[in-house]
């Protein structure tokens, strides 16, 4: 019996979708990393982007544009300062506020780290056949759960039935 139960329940379990192909992506990216003897995650490459954007940058201003909550990305940043790939230091102004930067070994990684980047781009772009209307859609679905959260939408569709 070779089924697809995620598949055969559509949009019921979009997330479970969403979930698997991340997965298996992520999944794939680590097993690169590792064939290639690159001590990275593959959910770290958003975090080197932006330092190497933006220079240094407080665990709030990394959180805010990505969408990611302030524990997540303290996780993902202690993970890379453990790796020796980013500098925290106290801001100047407000002791409270820790300004992140990329290392000189981080910053010596970034060329070769674009390169992989830069194959996941094009391997992505083959797998959707160059066709980003997803993005769309990706969009929409974004754009709705700000504007009202998925739990108050349940929580209304639910409590229509009782």
């Amino acid at each position: 019996m070779n089924q697809d139960f995620i598949k055969e329940l559509g949009y019921k379990a979009l997330d479970s979708r969403l979930k698997r192909i991340s997965d298996r992506m992520s999944h794939d990216v680590r097993k690169f990393y590792k064939e290639m003897n690159i001590e990275v995650e593959p959910n770290w490459y958003l975090v080197f982007m932006l330092l190497q954007k933006n220079i240094e940058m407080s665990i709030v201003d990394i959180a805010e544009p990505l969408g990611y909550s302030h524990p997540s990305v303290v996780a993902i940043i202690k993970k890379m300062v453990d790796k020796n790939y980013l500098n925290i230091r106290k801001d100047n102004t407000d002791k409270r506020k820790q300004m992140v930067s990329l290392t000189e070994k981080a910053v010596d990684m970034l060329p070769q780290l674009e390169q992989i980047w830069d194959s996941c781009e094009k391997a992505i772009l083959q797998v959707l056949s160059d066709d980003l209307g997803i993005l769309n859609y990706l969009d929409r679905i974004d754009s709705g759960l700000k504007d009202e959260s998925f739990h108050h939408r349940f929580k209304k569709e639910y409590l229509k039935q009782i």
